[in-house]
């Protein structure tokens, strides 16, 4: 981290105290931590006092199975077949899960300084995930929030018009969920008898597909055996 973001992160944390934690990142970025219910205090200090004037970006992130899968960490690689880590560690309790999937990110800046800032915080753990609105504070958060809302289901109480923005009017659920199924739950088509666009039920059937791999030190059979799943 260059000097003057190390200067900053202190003047931060003198005035901000412990409503904020520093989080350990990469590329030489300060990103700072804060519950949620001290969101639209910091935020407005942040503008009034350290010069954050802008919202650049404002996006949801699901952290649904974080630590296994196809998330990388420090425990997986990044290609290959061992991009899945090690399932025992960095596992959370289902409690733990619930409280802290999702998050909402905030990209901050200041022109006068010219310095950037991200701020995290999580949403509640209840369904629909709820965080209040920053609009007022900064009104190009408008539609990142309603984007937020769209990809993610996150609710953002004050917004104004908090609408769908990206996916159709009839669509179910919340695409950039974690848990949502690839093919979706609906699909649309053209009837003739109706003479318009109606939804049904999706009709491609999910499948996982597994790479044929042939080897020529195999035995008989072996290029069968690889191609059951696809």
């Amino acid at each position: 981290m260059s000097p003057r973001l190390e200067a900053m992160k202190a003047s931060l944390q003198d005035s901000l105290g412990d409503r904020v934690e520093v989080i350990p990142g990469i590329c030489g970025e300060l990103t700072l931590e804060l519950g949620r219910e001290d969101l639209l205090e910091v935020c407005l200090q942040l503008r009034d006092d350290f010069g954050f004037e802008m919202l650049v970006d404002l996006c949801g992130v699901d952290y649904l199975s974080y630590g296994q899968a196809e998330w990388k960490t420090e425990a997986a690689t990044a290609s290959g077949f061992s991009r899945g880590v090690n399932r025992q560690l960095g596992l959370q309790s289902d409690q733990q899960a619930s409280q802290r999937r999702f998050a909402v990110v905030y990209h901050l800046l200041s022109l006068s300084r010219n310095m950037r800032l991200r701020l995290r915080t999580f949403a509640t753990e209840h369904e629909p995930p709820m965080i209040d609105s920053v609009i007022d504070i900064w009104p190009s958060a408008n539609w990142f929030e309603r984007e937020a809302f769209d990809l993610f289901g996150i609710l953002f109480v004050g917004h104004p018009d908090l609408r769908r923005l990206l996916t159709d009017y009839g669509f179910i659920g919340h695409p950039f969920r974690k848990d949502f199924p690839l093919i979706g739950h609906v699909e649309v088509r053209y009837d003739p008898e109706k003479g318009r666009v109606v939804y049904q039920p999706v009709s491609i059937e999910s499948r996982t597909l597994v790479a044929r791999v042939i080897r020529e030190d195999a035995g008989p059979g072996a290029e069968q055996e690889g191609a059951d799943g696809g």
